[in-house]
């Protein structure tokens, strides 16, 4: 169900139908009826996917999801410092070793910036499905340094949709992100929202993105889903991540942060769902949608440290910080429309997933001798504990 209704939508909705004698005056209803008549069938033959930062946590795992079904994978990445390359590299050597000597698996190293670099590529490679994962992200570090994020999320992105239209790519996909709904009140976050006011450079380039995506697809006709990720964790996850540190950190008996009161509250999406919502756009060249993908429900601080402590069978030692500049209090989304137009639905409840990055961790430090310091991520700029006071970066001028 759609709880929420940004205030312009929900005003123009009930001045019109209020002197309409006769009609039903619940949105919800509308709105469902205008998914439906947008509904595309999914294309089930085989493709090429270009897949940028697929290398990161989520583009490996896209990849590895597409290679399994039979398609072509042709991955583009920078493989830049943001987080431990050696994950990265730790990511592609995975998928190297599923699919040894493989022919339908390309890997380039290079910045999507780069025009004559991405252009050899559309020319050599000619994918025709595009989905574009590589990106800055981070709320925090976009404060410390926002022109990267102009450079690589904005740019970044221009590039491969002029490139999309010009090689007549045949659907686009593209990874946008909840923290353009800024400090939405909404119980749940939905797509109808107005999100012109971004509090962080990290949601004003991923907002960006969704306009000049939009751009392309009416001057050009490019196919295009953007699609708002609800914090990413999972096994093989981003260290710079919470999920990854609270159970790093309490493994090793190190304090965490707690920023604010610990009534904050995230809707934390485990990987395989997120894939589930990717590979669905990929497979159904809509116009241009914007679809949330999430798991509908939030999960407190409180309650997200309580489960790591569970898990990982030790207290937490907490230290309680003020709230963060750029940090949004309540994230939750209203996934309707992409449960209605792609048939998605999260699968993995926080709990669930929080046991299986354990032990994931467990096996990885074991077996393996996990090395990754989350303290140095971010450019040691991450959601959890962190050794960088942005107040003073703000009250700078």
């Amino acid at each position: 169900m759609i709880s929420v209704l940004s205030t312009r939508f929900r005003t123009t909705y009930f001045d019109y139908f209020s002197s309409q004698e006769g009609q039903d005056l619940n949105p919800n209803k509308t709105i469902m009826s205008s998914y439906s008549q947008r509904i595309v069938d999914p294309h089930v033959g085989y493709k090429k996917v270009l897949v940028t930062g697929g290398a990161g946590f989520i583009g490996s795992s896209v990849a590895e999801y597409l290679l399994e079904r039979g398609d072509d994978v042709v991955i583009v990445d920078e493989m830049n410092d943001y987080y431990d390359v050696e994950l990265k590299r730790a990511n592609l050597g995975r998928l190297t070793e599923r699919f040894p000597k493989c022919d339908r698996l390309s890997i380039y190293f290079g910045d999507i910036c780069d025009e004559s670099f991405m252009i050899k590529i559309f020319a050599t490679e000619n994918p025709k499905w595009v989905c574009h994962m590589a990106a800055r992200a981070g709320v925090r570090p976009s404060i410390a340094d926002p022109y990267v994020y102009i450079h690589s999320n904005i740019k970044g992105t221009t590039q491969l949709l002029e490139l999309s239209h010009k090689f007549g790519v045949l659907n686009f996909v593209f990874a946008s992100s909840s923290s353009v709904y800024g400090g939405s009140r909404s119980t749940f976050f939905s797509e109808n929202e107005s999100v012109d006011s971004p509090v962080s450079p990290y949601a004003a380039s991923k907002k960006a993105c969704e306009l000049l995506a939009y751009t392309y697809h009416h001057l050009y006709g490019l196919n295009i889903s953007a699609l708002r990720f609800f914090t990413v964790y999972g096994p093989r996850g981003r260290p710079d991540m919470a999920p990854f540190k609270f159970i790093d950190r309490v493994s090793r008996g190190l304090e965490i942060q707690q920023f604010g009161d610990g009534l904050s509250s995230r809707d934390y999406t485990y990987i395989s769902d997120i894939v589930d919502g990717i590979i669905r756009s990929i497979d159904r060249p809509h116009k241009y949608e914007i679809f949330n993908l999430g798991k509908g429900s939030g999960t407190s601080l409180k309650e997200f440290i309580d489960l790591v402590q569970k898990h990982v069978g030790t207290r937490a030692i907490i230290s309680v910080l003020p709230n963060q500049p750029g940090d949004i209090p309540y994230t939750c989304a209203d996934v309707t429309k992409a449960q209605e137009m792609l048939g998605y639905r999260a699968k993995v409840s926080f709990e669930e997933g929080i046991v299986k990055t354990v032990e994931w961790y467990n096996d990885e430090r074991e077996s393996k001798g996990l090395r990754i310091c989350p303290e140095t991520q971010a450019n040691g700029i991450g959601r959890a504990a962190s050794f960088t006071e942005l107040t003073s970066l703000t009250s700078q001028n």
